[in-house]
């Protein structure tokens, strides 16, 4: 795949919801800042209601726009449910790897993230702040066994020196674009003979820059 980031003239194909979710201080809107304009800030302030950014990538010839929600983990916050959850096709649900705490909510975050959202939405569990290994207080197998269980991708992060952060988010929107490209090519009757989608075979998404060599430090992980 050619050209994955740019200046597109052409239309959108598709328009992506993704919504991050978890407690506040995780470091969700350090993930956004890092991913769509590759920033990073020392001084950022906790997130006030909900804001959103977008990317715009190549996927097989396809144009699409990822439209990135972020809101306050605080819990007066939290009748923005409906709303922010509504229309989501990608969920990052992320805690921060030195605090055990904002593991132990992601069970309830995943909850409200089911109750909301379609019921085949991609979701990526994400344990941020990697570069602070030395004050890790959840261990690796803990989140990859959660994240099996729950039939979740699963990556560690850093927002701060970036590894991880472009991986995950193509991780979410690959899968996206796998499934909504799938329901088409049902729609149009243009399978193969084992039912799976002819067109998706060998799709593959590269990746640019040092990022892809710092996959085999976040463990991803999904259950087959």
């Amino acid at each position: 795949m050619s050209n994955l980031y740019g200046d597109f003239n052409q239309k959108i194909d598709y328009v992506f919801k993704v919504v991050l979710i978890g407690d506040s201080a995780v470091g969700k809107s350090q993930l956004l800042a890092r991913f769509a304009r590759n920033e990073f800030s020392v001084d950022s302030k906790a997130t006030i209601g909900v804001e959103f950014q977008t990317k715009t990538i190549a996927m097989d010839q396809k144009i699409v726009k990822a439209q990135i929600w972020d809101t306050a983990g605080q819990e007066r916050y939290r009748a923005v449910t409906s709303a922010y959850y509504r229309g989501a096709v990608g969920a990052m649900l992320v805690y921060d790897m030195t605090k055990r705490q904002s593991f132990d909510h992601i069970a309830r975050w995943l909850e409200e993230l089911r109750n909301h959202a379609d019921k085949n939405i991609a979701i990526m569990l994400i344990g941020n702040k990697s570069d602070l290994a030395s004050l890790r207080a959840v261990p690796t197998e803990d989140a990859k066994e959660f994240a099996e269980r729950e039939n979740l991708f699963f990556m560690e992060t850093s927002a701060l020196d970036s590894t991880n952060v472009e991986t995950a988010y193509l991780t979410v929107l690959t899968e996206i674009y796998r499934s909504v490209s799938k329901k088409t090519l049902l729609a149009n009757g243009d399978l193969d003979a084992t039912g799976s989608a002819s067109l998706l075979k060998g799709t593959q998404i590269i990746v640019p820059g040092p990022e892809t060599d710092n996959q085999a430090k976040g463990g991803c992980c999904m259950s087959s």
